[in-house]
Formats: C-alpha cells, sequence, structure tokens
C-alpha cells in the first residue's frame, strides 16, 4: 500500500465514529462521606457552599472518568440547589452517577445527604447536575458509552434528561451572547 493510500485507510477511519459499549448507571456509581469540622463552616455555622460545591465537582469528575476511562472535563455545572443546611453535627454522603450521555458529553448527577451523627436522621440536603465531557489523548473529544438505568431513580433521571440537555444548549447559547457585552478590561485600566 502506497502512503497516499495508507493516508487515506487511516483517515477514513479517524472519520467513523468509534463503536462504544454500552454501560449501566450502577457502574459509574461514587460515595463519599465526610465529616463537617469547625474549618468548614461559614458564619451560619453550617456547611461552606463552596466547600460543598467542591466535593461535588470532586466525585462528579471520579464519576466521569468511570463512565469513559479518559481523561474528562467539567464543561458546565448546570444547577447546585441548596436544599437544607449542613450543621456541625451532621456528615454528608455525596452519592454520584451518570444519568444521560450524548456522543462525548455526559450528565451527572449528585445527591448530597445530611445525616445528624447524634439521632440518625438523614435528608437530601442538595441535588445537583454537572456536565463532563470526555477528551482523548490529542486533547479532542472522544465518544463516550452511552448509560442504561436499572432502578427506579435512574429511570426517572434518564427519562428527564433530554429536556435538561435542551435547557444546557439554551443557556449555553446565551452565556455566548453575553459575553458579547462584557468588558475584559480592570477597572484600574
Amino acid at each position: 500500500m502506497d502512503q497516499h493510500s495508507s493516508d487515506q485507510a487511516q483517515q477514513s477511519a479517524s472519520s467513523q465514529p468509534l463503536q462504544v459499549e454500552s454501560k449501566y448507571v450502577r457502574e459509574t456509581r461514587c460515595f463519599k462521606t465526610s465529616r463537617v469540622f469547625p474549618t468548614d463552616v461559614n458564619n451560619h455555622n453550617t456547611l461552606f457552599g463552596g466547600k460543598l460545591m467542591s466535593y461535588i465537582d470532586d466525585i462528579a469528575s471520579i464519576t466521569a472518568s468511570k463512565l469513559c476511562r479518559v481523561d474528562t472535563v467539567t464543561a458546565s455545572t448546570d444547577s447546585v440547589d441548596f436544599l437544607y443546611p449542613i450543621n456541625p453535627t451532621d456528615s454528608v454522603t455525596l452519592e454520584s452517577f451518570v444519568t444521560w450521555t450524548g456522543r462525548s458529553s455526559m450528565e451527572i448527577f449528585v445527591k448530597v445527604i445530611r445525616e445528624d451523627l447524634k439521632t440518625g436522621e438523614k435528608r437530601i440536603a442538595a441535588t445537583a447536575f454537572l456536565t463532563f465531557v470526555a477528551i482523548g489523548e490529542d486533547n479532542h473529544k472522544v465518544q463516550v458509552p452511552t448509560v442504561i438505568p436499572e432502578t427506579e431513580e435512574e429511570k426517572k433521571l434518564h427519562e428527564t434528561a433530554p429536556s435538561r440537555a435542551a435547557m444546557r444548549r439554551q443557556r449555553r447559547e446565551e452565556s455566548k451572547e453575553f459575553a458579547d457585552y462584557l468588558t475584559t478590561e480592570y477597572p484600574w485600566e
């Protein structure tokens, strides 16, 4: 085979979509439990929101990697809803899993459960949706496996994901348009 034919074959092979196997949602599931320490709280004596957001991005990144086994990047934090405060007497458990995938992107759901360590009472303290993108060794997007939901919770999140994806696309376009009106100049310049 001459060099031209070899180049054409490589180009044809690289333009073909990869056949990626599906994975069960449970294969992407992660858990993380932490105690709330005095250095973790704000002036209201509840877990600092930024600390919780760091936990959320951390566990979501592990979930993303478990799905596709390549590097991933956070494309957006779509929502973080703080539902109940997390107190110093609580532990905080995060559960995350992939709910839906596009070609190279994935939606990750994070559920935050607070547990009062004295009474054992548990509550959903926060929920979050994040979007990650899979990146190959050449720093280009790569195809990710689809996910197969099994539990009622997984099925509901999977079923409702396309509407969230449409909202994300619309919000991203609006953000790009809005960014055109913003200045990059510092006030002291």
